[in-house]
């Protein structure tokens, strides 16, 4: 009987962060990363080639067809909304105030979205819906932002409402086709499956995610009408940082910590990419904790911010203040005291320094 030989395994994944409590270590993160920089260069840990399911960090590229179509600036869209677009919010009153005045552009209300209602994940706001004898509704899913872009796209494409979610319909098959040439990757290459809420989510490599992140930053290459919805996104997401997360939220303050140099965005399950720039140009990056635990990528996508040089007109490139809670989480304890930290534990190359040996990219 012929024996066929196996496909060689995939890279295990690498320590990421570990988690201390006392003098010792409690437990540990592993998970995979991908850099990949302007000159062409790239660096990665782990299983970066293997498929990822991208969750909430593609949704920048979610929303570039509605900008290219036009319907942003005849709508009247502004910063706000067009953040919230691009947002996993905390559902708080100011959020959901431009959560509805995006469907009501179109003439739309919050009984169109197909996203499950679910708690506001800011406390105070949830807090507020339940003494007023409230419950959570759809607008406050923290996906609302994006769900309303999809309506507003269908609506412009002639696609019935109803099916919006629809994988196969014209304007989910216009963002896949929009992620996939980010990506540098093709459309069929990109597998499909049900997001956490209700919308297609998509399966790239790390690699691909990190590409799609430094063709956000330099989008000349994807033409001129996807390189200005680019562009537009990216100024809105500056102008209002707090609309694509929260007040406490690692995606507000990546961006406030380097104004016109960078954009973050959180996916489930311990996925994270960024794109950025710093001295040597711009950068795309990518993670995924093995275990889906974002506390495992906090401090090392801050620790991949600070060597790729984000923070490099900061005297000594030190992480700005107000990262210091994600650099080094703090552990506590049901009595608020602190009992341990997350630290960052995968080891990076210098960044200047790689090198290419037989087609790999290496550290000299």
């Amino acid at each position: 009987m012929p024996i066929h030989p196996l496909a060689p395994p995939a890279p295990a994944p690498v320590p990421f962060a570990e988690v201390t409590r006392g003098q010792h270590v409690e437990s540990v993160h592993v998970g995979s990363a991908a850099v990949v920089l302007e000159d062409g260069r790239m660096w990665t840990a782990g299983d970066a080639r293997g498929g990822v399911w991208m969750r909430s960090a593609i949704k920048p590229f979610q929303a570039l067809p509605l900008v290219e179509s036009g319907a942003a600036v005849e709508l009247g869209l502004g910063d706000a909304e067009l953040a919230l677009l691009c947002a996993s919010h905390d559902g708080t009153p100011a959020h959901v105030e431009v959560a509805r005045r995006l469907l009501a552009r179109g003439g739309l209300d919050e009984e169109c979205l197909r996203c499950g209602p679910h708690a506001p994940f800011d406390q105070r706001a949830s807090l507020d819906i339940a003494r007023a004898g409230g419950k959570p509704q759809r607008i406050h899913n923290n996906c609302s932002g994006k769900h309303s872009g999809f309506l507003l796209l269908a609506q412009r494409m002639g696609v019935p409402l109803e099916s919006y979610l629809d994988p196969d319909s014209a304007s989910q098959l216009a963002i896949r086709a929009a992620v996939a040439d980010c990506a540098g990757i093709s459309p069929d290459a990109i597998e499909t499956a049900l997001d956490g809420c209700g919308a297609p989510t998509l399966r790239l490599s790390l690699v691909e995610l990190a590409q799609a992140y430094l063709s956000w930053m330099n989008p000349d290459a994807l033409g001129a009408v996807r390189a200005a919805a680019c562009r537009r996104l990216f100024r809105a997401v500056h102008a209002e940082p707090e609309m694509v997360a929260g007040r406490d939220r690692l995606c507000t303050a990546l961006v406030r910590s380097a104004p016109g140099r960078v954009q973050g965005k959180n996916g489930a399950e311990g996925v994270y990419a960024f794109g950025g720039r710093g001295p040597s140009g711009a950068f795309g990056v990518a993670v995924k904790v093995a275990d889906g635990a974002e506390r495992g990528y906090f401090p090392a996508v801050i620790a991949l911010a600070q060597r790729l040089g984000l923070w490099a007109e900061v005297p000594k490139a030190e992480v700005p203040v107000e990262l210091h809670r994600f650099a080094e989480p703090v552990v506590f304890n049901t009595q608020k005291l602190p009992v341990g930290e997350v630290r960052c534990t995968l080891e990076l190359p210098d960044f200047g320094a790689l090198g290419q040996v037989g087609g790999i990219e290496v550290a000299r």
